[in-house]
């Protein structure tokens, strides 16, 4: 095995998701570095693997980061891989790749299980953009702090909640966001799977009189809606008329400014207006 980082994809339900070359991989390196050695133990095991396995997770990974790089510049092939899904998406490894790449060590990805993808690909939802958010602050107040920065946003959202936390979350999303339609998807590939869809508000409200659900959890959010479809057309028109004698132009500038709509659609319904007015 040529001597590398290399980056493992592992299940994150199904141990029949792993790969080929991921198994390839894991066989043929010296070392596998894991958050939880009894977790990785196990699916090694299934596989018959006896690859060496070293701990590295968030409260040892300053003291065997060093380590793993002396090895690694002295020419190891090691594999790095997290409890469950595709490595550094939530899960430590981070400034190990970092410290690689600086060090001039190759760093491969040998790609797989990622609770994000699955997510998106079953939700529904827009998949064109969007944006992994992770997990939210667990408290309420500066999670929707982070919720109002992310209202904005012109993708689907991905968030990681728990279990325990969820219907306090879902209820904030609502509040924040508003009703847009979601997708709750919970313990990805194993026995109980199950995926949530509905507006935001309606699975708050579900959750909040069923309570916290079992397993791992993934929420989905729709884009925020297209702020053209939005529009009252009466309203609209009626602004504009009130507009009209600082010229149609300047009308529909000004109104462009005011609500974010398309300026030349703005021009083109003041011609129209002022047209029907006569002369």
């Amino acid at each position: 095995m040529p001597p590398a980082l290399y980056l493992v994809a592992t299940p994150i339900g199904n141990a029949g998701d792993i790969t080929l070359r991921a198994l390839e991989v894991l066989r043929a390196v010296e070392l596998i570095a894991c958050e939880d050695s009894r977790l990785t133990g196990r699916l090694m095991q299934r596989y018959g693997i006896d690859t060496a396995l070293l701990p590295y997770h968030d409260h040892n990974a300053a003291r065997q980061r060093p380590r793993l790089i002396q090895r690694l510049t002295a020419g190891a092939a090691i594999a790095l891989v997290s409890d469950a899904g595709t490595p550094l998406i939530s899960d430590p490894g981070y400034k190990l790749v970092r410290d690689a790449v600086a060090a001039g060590i190759e760093v491969l990805a040998i790609p797989g299980a990622s609770a994000v993808t699955a997510a998106l690909s079953v939700a529904g939802l827009p998949t064109d953009r969007f944006h992994f958010v992770g997990f939210l602050p667990s408290r309420s107040t500066p999670r929707r702090r982070a919720l109002a920065g992310l209202a904005t946003i012109e993708a689907t959202l991905v968030v990681l909640e728990s279990a325990r936390r969820l219907p306090a979350a879902l209820a904030d999303m609502a509040a924040e966001l508003g009703p847009r339609q979601a997708a709750l998807a919970r313990e990805l590939t194993k026995l109980h799977e199950e995926v949530r869809r509905g507006p935001l508000d309606e699975l708050a409200a579900h959750y909040a009189q069923a309570g916290p659900p079992k397993g791992e959890i993934v929420v989905v959010v729709a884009p925020p809606p297209d702020q053209e479809e939005l529009v009252d057309e009466a309203e609209l028109d009626a602004r504009l008329e009130a507009l009209l004698d600082g010229g149609v132009k300047q009308a529909a500038s000004q109104l462009a400014a005011e609500t974010g709509l398309s300026r030349r659609r703005l021009y083109t319904r003041a011609l129209e207006l002022k047209r029907q007015r006569g002369p």
